[in-house]
């Protein structure tokens, strides 16, 4: 078993070796050193606020991309293309002195029903004809065509998964 030192007794320090203090002295001197260098420097002199360079594209994202200038043409040719079919609508009804409430909101809600009745339309076709997947297996394979029924009611929410009848 090694023997340690006495930790009461005090240790010499190696000879030759500095002191502490003067460590400490030849630390802060080198310091101030360095501190005397400048290590940066600031131009004072006015910049012109307009010059001659080109502009340097900034890092990020751009401010319009093509696609995206090409889309606000396009919402805004749609935008003025409305404006001829409103002002006839107007004249009509104008001209002909039936500017019934009833009248204008039938006018202007057949539009939107008849997108809604479309995308219905378009949803019960998706549906009516799921996509057709073709695998090919090689060895013994076992299809399971269960289908679950899910149904979640009420505040407290409780969900029942049952097989089909």
């Amino acid at each position: 078993m090694n023997q340690l030192p006495d930790p009461q007794q005090p240790t010499a320090g190696a000879a030759g070796q500095p002191a502490l203090d003067d460590q400490a002295r030849a630390f802060l001197a080198a310091v101030e050193d360095a501190m005397r260098t400048p290590t940066s420097y600031r131009d004072e002199t006015p910049v012109p606020p307009i010059g001659s360079a080109l502009p340097v594209p900034q890092p990020g994202r751009p401010p319009m991309s093509q696609k995206a200038t090409d889309a606000s043409a396009l919402m805004l040719s749609a935008g003025v293309a409305s404006l001829p079919l409103g002002a006839a609508v107007t004249g009509i009804l104008w001209a002909s002195g039936t500017a019934d409430p009833a009248v204008v909101g039938m006018i202007c809600g057949a539009p939107a029903a008849l997108v809604l009745a479309l995308s219905r339309l378009v949803r019960g076709v998706k549906q009516a004809a799921p996509d057709v997947h073709h695998h090919h297996y090689e060895g013994d394979v076992h299809q399971d065509h269960r289908t679950y029924t899910t149904e979640t009611r009420g505040v407290w929410a409780h969900t029942r998964n049952q097989l089909p009848k």
